[in-house]
Protein backbone atom coordinates (compact mmCIF):
# COMPACT_ATOMS: atom_id res chain seq x y z
CA UNK A 1 0.00 0.00 0.00
CA UNK A 2 1.76 3.64 -1.09
CA UNK A 3 -0.41 6.28 -0.41
CA UNK A 4 -0.07 10.25 -1.84
CA UNK A 5 2.35 12.37 0.45
CA UNK A 6 0.43 14.94 1.99
CA UNK A 7 0.89 18.32 3.97
CA UNK A 8 -2.50 19.38 5.78
CA UNK A 9 -0.94 22.72 6.83
CA UNK A 10 -2.53 25.21 4.48
CA UNK A 11 -5.52 23.08 3.32
CA UNK A 12 -7.82 24.89 0.84
CA UNK A 13 -11.33 24.03 0.89
CA UNK A 14 -13.41 25.25 -2.74
CA UNK A 15 -16.21 27.03 -2.34
CA UNK A 16 -17.93 27.79 -5.76
CA UNK A 17 -20.36 30.18 -4.39
CA UNK A 18 -17.49 32.56 -2.52
CA UNK A 19 -15.06 31.78 -5.24
CA UNK A 20 -17.64 33.30 -8.21
CA UNK A 21 -15.56 36.58 -8.76
CA UNK A 22 -12.16 34.47 -9.54
CA UNK A 23 -13.64 31.09 -10.42
CA UNK A 24 -12.53 27.91 -8.40
CA UNK A 25 -9.85 26.85 -11.16
CA UNK A 26 -8.34 30.69 -10.77
CA UNK A 27 -8.89 31.03 -7.18
CA UNK A 28 -6.60 27.82 -6.42
CA UNK A 29 -4.15 28.76 -8.82
CA UNK A 30 -3.29 31.85 -7.30
CA UNK A 31 -3.73 30.02 -3.80
CA UNK A 32 -1.13 27.76 -4.73
CA UNK A 33 1.61 30.22 -5.80
CA UNK A 34 0.55 31.63 -2.07
CA UNK A 35 1.61 28.44 -0.73
CA UNK A 36 -1.55 26.00 -0.50
CA UNK A 37 -0.49 22.08 0.68
CA UNK A 38 -3.19 20.46 -0.38
CA UNK A 39 -6.74 21.31 -2.09
CA UNK A 40 -10.38 19.65 -1.47
CA UNK A 41 -12.96 20.25 -4.09
CA UNK A 42 -16.48 21.01 -2.58
CA UNK A 43 -19.74 21.72 -4.27
CA UNK A 44 -22.71 20.17 -2.60
CA UNK A 45 -24.76 22.09 -5.12
CA UNK A 46 -23.14 20.84 -8.42
CA UNK A 47 -24.68 17.87 -10.24
CA UNK A 48 -22.30 14.73 -10.15
CA UNK A 49 -20.93 15.79 -13.78
CA UNK A 50 -20.30 19.27 -12.89
CA UNK A 51 -18.17 18.03 -10.18
CA UNK A 52 -16.55 15.74 -12.69
CA UNK A 53 -15.63 18.17 -14.74
CA UNK A 54 -14.45 21.07 -12.16
CA UNK A 55 -12.47 17.84 -10.47
CA UNK A 56 -10.63 17.46 -14.29
CA UNK A 57 -10.05 20.77 -14.62
CA UNK A 58 -8.53 21.35 -10.92
CA UNK A 59 -6.39 18.11 -11.78
CA UNK A 60 -4.73 19.52 -14.52
CA UNK A 61 -4.12 23.07 -13.02
CA UNK A 62 -2.13 20.95 -10.32
CA UNK A 63 -0.46 18.73 -12.52
CA UNK A 64 3.15 18.69 -11.42
CA UNK A 65 3.04 20.99 -7.95
CA UNK A 66 2.72 17.78 -5.44
CA UNK A 67 -0.70 19.00 -4.37
CA UNK A 68 -3.10 16.56 -3.94
CA UNK A 69 -7.00 17.20 -5.14
CA UNK A 70 -9.20 15.71 -2.50
CA UNK A 71 -13.13 15.26 -3.15
CA UNK A 72 -15.83 16.37 -0.83
CA UNK A 73 -18.23 13.50 -0.04
CA UNK A 74 -18.24 11.86 -3.55
CA UNK A 75 -16.06 8.54 -3.53
CA UNK A 76 -17.39 7.98 -6.93
CA UNK A 77 -16.14 11.00 -8.35
CA UNK A 78 -13.13 10.82 -6.67
CA UNK A 79 -12.53 7.43 -8.16
CA UNK A 80 -13.58 8.35 -11.52
CA UNK A 81 -11.25 11.58 -12.40
CA UNK A 82 -8.15 9.93 -11.01
CA UNK A 83 -8.43 12.45 -7.66
CA UNK A 84 -5.47 11.89 -4.90
CA UNK A 85 -8.80 10.89 -2.52
CA UNK A 86 -11.87 11.89 -0.71
CA UNK A 87 -12.89 13.34 2.44
CA UNK A 88 -16.10 12.56 4.13
CA UNK A 89 -18.45 13.11 7.06
CA UNK A 90 -20.00 11.55 9.66
CA UNK A 91 -23.13 11.51 7.58
CA UNK A 92 -22.09 10.38 4.60
CA UNK A 93 -20.65 6.82 3.62
CA UNK A 94 -18.55 4.85 5.76
CA UNK A 95 -14.89 4.84 5.77
CA UNK A 96 -14.40 0.83 5.14
CA UNK A 97 -17.08 1.75 1.89
CA UNK A 98 -15.19 4.97 1.05
CA UNK A 99 -11.95 2.80 0.85
CA UNK A 100 -13.21 0.08 -1.27
CA UNK A 101 -14.79 3.05 -3.75
CA UNK A 102 -11.58 4.69 -4.35
CA UNK A 103 -9.29 1.87 -3.56
CA UNK A 104 -6.01 1.32 -1.09
CA UNK A 105 -3.83 3.91 -2.57
CA UNK A 106 -5.76 6.95 -2.12
CA UNK A 107 -6.26 9.46 0.79
CA UNK A 108 -9.35 9.05 3.08
CA UNK A 109 -10.05 12.03 5.33
CA UNK A 110 -12.94 11.80 7.64
CA UNK A 111 -14.78 15.00 10.01
CA UNK A 112 -14.84 14.39 13.52
CA UNK A 113 -16.92 17.17 15.87
CA UNK A 114 -16.01 15.16 19.40
CA UNK A 115 -14.13 12.99 21.00
CA UNK A 116 -16.78 10.21 20.65
CA UNK A 117 -16.64 10.68 17.05
CA UNK A 118 -12.76 10.88 17.30
CA UNK A 119 -12.64 7.54 19.49
CA UNK A 120 -14.25 5.60 16.85
CA UNK A 121 -12.15 7.01 14.15
CA UNK A 122 -9.55 4.80 15.59
CA UNK A 123 -10.80 1.79 15.19
CA UNK A 124 -10.53 2.22 11.67
CA UNK A 125 -6.97 1.79 11.53
CA UNK A 126 -5.06 2.35 8.27
CA UNK A 127 -8.40 2.87 6.26
CA UNK A 128 -8.42 6.50 7.20
CA UNK A 129 -5.13 8.61 6.65
CA UNK A 130 -6.12 11.89 8.77
CA UNK A 131 -9.29 13.25 10.60
CA UNK A 132 -10.62 16.75 10.44
CA UNK A 133 -11.25 18.67 13.76
CA UNK A 134 -13.68 21.31 14.43
CA UNK A 135 -15.40 23.31 13.85
CA UNK A 136 -12.83 25.13 16.46
CA UNK A 137 -14.77 28.22 16.13
CA UNK A 138 -18.37 29.36 14.34
CA UNK A 139 -18.10 29.70 10.82
CA UNK A 140 -20.61 31.05 8.23
CA UNK A 141 -19.40 28.67 4.94
CA UNK A 142 -21.12 25.84 6.02
CA UNK A 143 -25.28 25.70 6.89
CA UNK A 144 -24.99 22.79 9.09
CA UNK A 145 -21.72 22.87 10.66
CA UNK A 146 -22.07 21.45 14.09
CA UNK A 147 -21.44 24.13 17.24
CA UNK A 148 -18.16 25.14 18.07
CA UNK A 149 -15.83 23.30 20.12
CA UNK A 150 -13.48 26.11 21.14
CA UNK A 151 -9.24 25.62 20.77
CA UNK A 152 -9.03 23.68 23.72
CA UNK A 153 -11.20 20.97 22.88
CA UNK A 154 -9.04 20.96 19.53
CA UNK A 155 -6.11 20.12 21.57
CA UNK A 156 -7.92 17.51 23.46
CA UNK A 157 -8.86 15.93 20.26
CA UNK A 158 -5.44 16.18 18.64
CA UNK A 159 -3.92 14.18 21.49
CA UNK A 160 -6.76 11.71 21.75
CA UNK A 161 -6.35 10.99 17.67
CA UNK A 162 -3.84 8.44 16.27
CA UNK A 163 -4.05 10.33 12.74
CA UNK A 164 -2.82 13.89 12.27
CA UNK A 165 -5.39 16.34 12.26
CA UNK A 166 -6.66 19.50 10.16
CA UNK A 167 -8.65 22.06 12.13
CA UNK A 168 -11.41 23.35 10.41
CA UNK A 169 -13.92 26.41 11.48
CA UNK A 170 -13.84 29.96 11.47
CA UNK A 171 -9.91 29.90 11.19
CA UNK A 172 -8.47 33.23 10.33
CA UNK A 173 -5.06 34.32 9.46
CA UNK A 174 -4.94 35.52 13.63
CA UNK A 175 -5.68 32.10 14.75
CA UNK A 176 -3.19 30.41 12.89
CA UNK A 177 -1.03 30.38 15.70
CA UNK A 178 -3.71 29.05 18.15
CA UNK A 179 -3.81 26.11 15.90
CA UNK A 180 -0.42 25.34 15.68
CA UNK A 181 -0.07 25.51 19.09
CA UNK A 182 -2.96 23.10 19.57
CA UNK A 183 -0.45 20.42 17.59
CA UNK A 184 -2.68 20.31 14.72
CA UNK A 185 -1.25 19.54 11.57
CA UNK A 186 -2.72 21.68 9.77
CA UNK A 187 -5.52 24.66 9.30
CA UNK A 188 -8.56 24.01 7.13
CA UNK A 189 -9.93 27.20 5.27
CA UNK A 190 -12.57 28.45 2.68
CA UNK A 191 -13.65 32.36 3.40
CA UNK A 192 -10.10 33.27 4.46
CA UNK A 193 -9.13 32.26 1.24
CA UNK A 194 -11.85 31.87 -0.99
CA UNK A 195 -13.45 35.52 -2.29
CA UNK A 196 -10.49 37.38 -1.04
CA UNK A 197 -9.57 39.93 -2.86
CA UNK A 198 -5.54 38.62 -3.14
CA UNK A 199 -5.75 35.47 -2.90
CA UNK A 200 -2.26 34.79 -2.93
CA UNK A 201 -1.21 37.10 -0.28
CA UNK A 202 -3.51 36.36 1.88
CA UNK A 203 -2.61 32.31 1.32
CA UNK A 204 1.22 33.16 1.63
CA UNK A 205 -0.23 34.96 5.04
CA UNK A 206 -1.62 31.80 6.46
CA UNK A 207 1.49 30.01 5.46
CA UNK A 208 4.16 32.77 6.98
CA UNK A 209 2.08 32.52 10.23
CA UNK A 210 2.20 28.45 10.38
CA UNK A 211 5.75 28.47 9.94
CA UNK A 212 6.27 30.97 12.44
CA UNK A 213 4.03 29.26 15.24
CA UNK A 214 6.29 26.60 14.74
CA UNK A 215 9.50 28.01 15.71
CA UNK A 216 11.05 27.85 18.72
CA UNK A 217 10.54 31.11 20.61
CA UNK A 218 13.76 33.08 21.08
CA UNK A 219 14.74 33.56 24.57
CA UNK A 220 15.91 37.00 26.60
CA UNK A 221 19.02 37.20 28.23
Amino acid sequence: MSRPAFDLSIYLITDTGQCASLGVIETVRRAVAGGVTLVQLRDPDATRAQLAELGRALLVELDDTGIPLLVNDHAEVAAEIGAAGVHIGQDDLAPDVARAIIGPDKLLGLSTHNPAQIEVATRWGQTIDYLGVGPVWPTGSKADASEAIGPAALAAGVALSRYPCVAIGGITAERVAEVRRAEAAGVAVISAICGQPDVTAVTRDLARRWRDAGRPRQGTS
